[in-house]
């Protein structure tokens, strides 16, 4: 008997791993068209389609239905499972895999990761490594569920549009930081997601990072850390990489960078960075 980590599409996850979970795909609609998440539309096909759409492409909750049929699969391999999804807060995939794993006691664990994109992503590497040291599926949920608070996610947004767009921001606000080039600084914090401040352009929106990863003790570096980045263009990260080297001493060659998915692409849009990791206190 093994354990299988299940995640939901909007987790980013590092490449070298990818092929350690179980991915429920997540669909994303332009217009009356429907893609599914990473089957039928890679992350560049979308950023394309995104960057050309008249209106914000719209994404949807996976059904129960789906997670139920993904649980049957790992039960009758005689394997047990842990689950990650979305916050609860931000979409109702977690219902559906609650739903779900009732017709599976004591071999479907779900866990609501109150995070997600590379949050999420940090989380679920975690999940793995506690697979290869051995722990039973409930062992794993309970660590996931104790831990999970210590998972930051903190990011700059490059252009307000998309936020505009997806009903986030109002439309005088957006104008006004378009005008005086504002840069906002958002945090996923208790499931959802905050503004931090908005910085005059990137530089004080990379000062602003950096004082949240102060503010939360620092990088605990003994646990899975990502940075990711939304669009096809990376140089926006490798400036900030760069430009903070001193937050990454002696690990700046080893940090795993992440394209961010459609999901919160759709929000985000492209040019955005973010970064996801363990508390240090």
């Amino acid at each position: 008997m093994s354990v299988k980590i299940v995640i939901d599409s909007s987790a980013d996850v590092a490449s070298r791993i990818k092929d350690r979970f179980t991915v429920v795909p997540l669909p994303i609609w332009f217009g009356d068209e429907k893609f599914i998440d990473g089957v039928n539309i890679t992350h560049a096909e979308f950023y394309e389609k995104l960057a050309s759409a008249p209106e914000l492409p719209k994404t949807s909750q996976a059904t129960p239905f789906e997670f139920e049929e993904i649980f049957r699969n790992i039960v009758s391999a005689g394997d047990e499972a842990v689950v990650l999804t979305i916050s609860n807060k931000l979409s109702g995939t977690f219902q559906s895999a609650l739903i779900a794993a009732e017709k599976f006691p004591g071999k479907v664990f779900v866990i609501d990761s109150e995070t997600v994109t590379i949050g999420a992503g940090v989380l679920a590497e975690h999940a793995i490594n506690l697979v290869d040291a051995g722990f039973s599926a409930r062992e794993i949920a309970e660590k996931i569920e104790s831990i999970k608070k210590k998972v930051r996610l903190i990011a700059m947004v490059d252009t307000l549009e998309y936020l505009k767009k997806g009903g986030r921001i109002s439309k005088t606000v957006a104008f006004a930081g378009e005008l005086l080039n504002f840069k906002p600084v958002i945090a996923v914090d208790g499931g959802e997601v905050k503004m931090l401040g908005k910085a005059r352009g990137a530089k004080q929106g990379n000062n602003l990072l950096e004082l949240e990863i102060e503010r939360a003790g620092g990088v605990d570096f003994g646990m899975p850390v990502l940075l990711g980045y939304s669009g096809t263009d990376s140089s926006m990260l490798t400036r900030y990489i760069d430009e903070f080297s001193h937050l990454w001493v002696g690990r700046k060659d080893s940090l795993v960078r992440v394209e961010i998915g459609s999901v919160v692409g759709t929000h985000a849009g492209p040019g955005a960075i973010a970064a996801a990791f363990f508390a240090g206190v």
